[in-house]
């Protein structure tokens, strides 16, 4: 799907420069940035999602000895 991107041009200038130096087009690093910032964005809102419903109550939470004590870790 063609997506077209407007970049500040300091930005573009380094994209430009890793290209030249590296013999890789832009659109390369263009896909290998949004893969790699879009599965760290996935994380992030996926980490707020719990991190609410441990607020609200709703998930259960566990302390250090709690789970070394079910792992069998405890001293």
């Amino acid at each position: 799907m063609p997506t077209s991107v407007r970049l500040a041009p300091a930005t573009e200038k380094r994209l430009d420069q890793l290209a030249t130096r590296t013999g890789r087009s832009k659109a390369f690093y263009l896909r290998e940035i949004i893969e790699r910032g879009l599965e760290e964005i996935e994380d992030y809102y996926d980490a707020a999602r719990v991190l609410e419903r441990v607020r609200k109550g709703e998930e259960r939470v566990h302390s250090l000895s709690e789970v070394e004590s079910a792992l069998g870790l405890a001293d």
